[in-house]
């Protein structure tokens, strides 16, 4: 389930965005607001929600 806050991945390879990975801002009626972070640039785009797939974030190992 996509819930603001969620990191999601672009999955269309017709996109623009595609395999880029933003930060859920709002969800509603189908379609997502993901705010995409880059550098010197910051980007909030509307996906349909089968166009995204959530990241699943892991710590790294320890040793």
């Amino acid at each position: 389930m996509i819930l603001p806050g969620a990191t999601v991945r672009v999955i269309n390879p017709d996109d623009t965005y595609y395999l880029f990975e933003g930060l859920v801002q709002r969800v509603g009626d189908g379609q997502v607001a993901v705010l995409f972070e880059g550098g010197n640039w910051d980007k909030l785009v509307t996906f349909n929600l089968s166009e995204l797939e959530e990241v699943e974030l892991t710590a790294g190992k320890k040793k």
